[in-house]
């Protein structure tokens, strides 16, 4: 049962990030300029691009189970810049104070997932079990 709850876990994890990147893809000038009204004017093109990597290399890692540790790092760099500037409730009206600090607190939990993440193994059902367990035949080796 624990390695089925891995398995299901770490998918449904790693869809948060995915659907992400595959958004900032798809609405790629929407998202530049919802980047210039928070103040991210300089190299928009590279920072989106290099987020999007982020994202998908990240989420496309915890998925499989394969280097998720690593995966989660990638998404940690991405998601602890993005956590601290899109939801800066301290600086924010008192009318948007309250969902700002909610969503800060979500994004401060999903941090705490990706250290989970990062630190524990990935289970029974992944691609680095799979490999592990893979008996290459002599002639191939």
């Amino acid at each position: 049962m624990k390695d089925i709850a891995d398995l299901v876990g770490r998918i449904l994890f790693s869809f948060i990030f995915i659907y992400e990147a595959i958004d900032s893809i798809i609405y790629f000038n929407k998202t530049k300029l919802l980047m210039t009204e928070y103040g991210l004017t300089f190299q928009q093109d590279l920072l989106l691009i290099g987020a999007v990597i982020l994202l998908l290399t990240g989420g496309t890692l915890v998925l499989i189970g394969y280097r998720i540790g690593f995966g989660a790092i990638l998404i940690m760099l991405y998601w602890i810049p993005i956590t601290f500037i899109v939801h800066s409730f301290w600086n924010d009206a008192p009318a948007e104070k309250r969902l700002e600090a909610i969503l800060f607190m979500k994004n401060i939990a999903i941090l705490g997932g990706l250290l989970f993440m990062a630190v524990n193994t990935s289970g029974k059902y992944s691609i680095k079990t799979l490999l592990a367990n893979t008996r290459v035949p002599k002639r191939f080796r």
